[in-house]
């Protein structure tokens, strides 16, 4: 069966992590096997080890985010070796895009890259859903592989076809080796205004948008206070979108959305909260207007276009 070699940067471990999870009914099936640094053991050589796997597994997934191309081993070792195997046709390689960065000007910017349209794994609202399209297209290559018949059998010696390296022991141990993380006030504080001016961008530049692909219509983008904005839709001069989004407030620690101009502070139509779990920040909707992903973890433009569906959504019937 494929190998699947992980090359990362250890920054992106617990992301790294989740998407192991999302392959893990492929290792069940027999489709496939998976190895990153972090099954080497102790007393082995770290980069024989690397160049063992990098030299000889079928699948190199490319883990990319900006300490993935900051990284000088990551990028100008693993990545450089990763593209001469798959334009040799002794590899494929698939970009999976963890994090925005700059990276289709890079070598392997010309390959497809997943989640769907190369949209950064952390950018989903869902990131289940994100991390489920990468295990399809690893699938996928696995199942081209096996059908040009170039996986490597168990009695076919690597040696004859890639550069020597070393056999490294198959000891038993497990990879599950992430430890919890704790988030304190400060961090959740920290995020929660994190949001807020991220949901701000994110109108206002919804707003130019919707007015430049719209004729007759206009955005208005107004920063009343430090934590608290306005967004105004006009049809021809006159008003057909009104809403405010603040924080915090007489209610408490939440991002907050009021359907039209609403300045007290005491009403709400929808409310953001944050949470966490072992690994992650992230932010729940109280579910008021019913919207889809009430119940989901929301990331930073998941809870944005959770509120700006709410405004945009009865323009669109």
């Amino acid at each position: 069966m494929p190998n699947v070699f992980f090359s990362y940067c250890h920054a992106d471990e617990a992301l790294r992590d989740q998407l192991e999870k999302q392959l893990a009914m492929l290792r069940r099936q027999g489709v496939i096997n998976t190895w990153h640094d972090r099954r080497i053991n102790a007393g082995q050589e770290i980069d024989v080890s690397i160049d063992a796997h990098i030299n000889s597994d079928e699948i190199i997934l490319l883990l990319v985010s900006p300490d993935f191309i900051a990284s000088d081993y990551c990028y100008n070792i693993e990545m450089t070796r990763a593209m001469e195997r798959h334009q040799a046709g002794d590899a494929i390689v698939i970009p999976v895009i963890l994090r925005a960065c700059d990276w289709h000007y890079a070598p392997f910017g010309k390959l497809l890259g997943t989640p769907r349209d190369g949209k950064p794994v952390t950018l989903w609202p869902d990131r289940d859903e994100a991390f489920l399209q990468v295990a399809k297209e690893v699938r996928k290559a696995a199942e081209k592989l096996r059908s040009n018949d170039i996986c490597v059998s168990p009695q076919t010696n690597r040696a004859d076809l890639t550069a020597p390296q070393l056999v490294v022991p198959n000891v038993p141990r497990s990879s599950n080796l992430r430890l919890a993380k704790t988030f304190s006030q400060l961090d959740k504080d920290r995020f929660q205004l994190d949001t807020f001016e991220y949901i701000a961008r994110y109108f206002e530049n919804s707003l130019k948008e919707l007015q430049a692909r719209n004729p007759g219509f206009e955005g208005v983008f107004r920063r009343v206070d430090a934590n608290r904005f306005s967004a105004t839709i006009y049809k021809h001069g006159q008003d057909v979108a009104r809403a405010t989004v603040f924080v915090e407030g007489q209610m408490g620690a939440g991002i907050y959305y009021s359907q039209g101009a609403s300045f007290s502070g005491n009403s709400y139509n929808e409310m953001l909260t944050v949470q966490a779990d072992d690994q992650f920040l992230y932010l729940t909707s109280l579910g008021m207007t019913f919207r889809k992903g009430h119940d989901q973890k929301l990331s930073q433009e998941g809870a944005a276009e959770l509120l700006w569906e709410t405004v945009i959504d009865p323009l669109q019937r």
